[in-house]
């Protein structure tokens, strides 16, 4: 069976309203597909093996990625890793260098309950799986101008090579993401 693992971004989950939204959808338009969401914690080296545990127990069945912010991170790693397909929207792009904002403070994340601490060493796990430059072209970049949060010219610039979507506006949430989520499985596929 054929899965898109949702990679969701920095302290949020599951429970996101994107996550939420792509879950729902694929249900009624693509019950074929399954739907993956873990949750993820901010310590790198736990997530990166989380994410290689669950690519590699649905390989060699299509896996399609789809990553917001830290997620799109994530999902550039995985892409490069397996060679699959990945949807990154407002995605960030070098993560090691916001994460010193969040050293050895208490960190919550937004949905849960779950509470955290990152240390130095966590910046040279994000390190260890950063990928600076890509091999393939198997990206669709979707980005708002309006992102509060990252840069989005960040993406731009390193996703240069691949297909974009540029909008005017918006914010680090990606307003008006439903409107992709049909282009997307049409990307996946072809």
């Amino acid at each position: 069976m054929a899965a898109l693992l949702y990679v969701h971004g920095f302290l949020s989950s599951p429970l996101s309203f994107k996550a939420q939204q792509t879950a729902q959808w694929l249900a009624v338009a693509h019950p074929e597909i399954e739907f993956i969401c873990p949750q993820l914690t901010p310590y790198p080296a736990d997530t990166q093996l989380l994410l290689e545990s669950l690519v590699e127990r649905y390989l060699p069945e299509p896996v399609y990625l789809m990553g917001s912010s830290l997620g799109g991170f994530w999902a550039t790693w995985l892409a490069e890793k397996y060679n699959l397909r990945a949807v990154l929207i407002n995605p960030a792009v070098r993560p090691q260098d916001f994460m010193p904002a969040y050293l050895e403070v208490d960190l919550k994340s937004y949905h849960t309950d779950d509470s955290y601490r990152l240390s130095a060493q966590h910046i040279d796990e994000i390190v260890s799986v950063d990928v600076p430059v890509l091999r393939s072209n198997n990206y669709w970049l979707l980005v708002q101008t309006g992102d509060e949060t990252l840069d989005y010219r960040q993406a731009v610039q390193k996703y240069h090579a691949c297909k974009q979507t540029i909008e005017e506006g918006g914010d680090h949430a990606f307003q008006g993401f439903e409107r992709y989520l049909n282009d997307c499985m049409t990307f996946f596929r072809y």
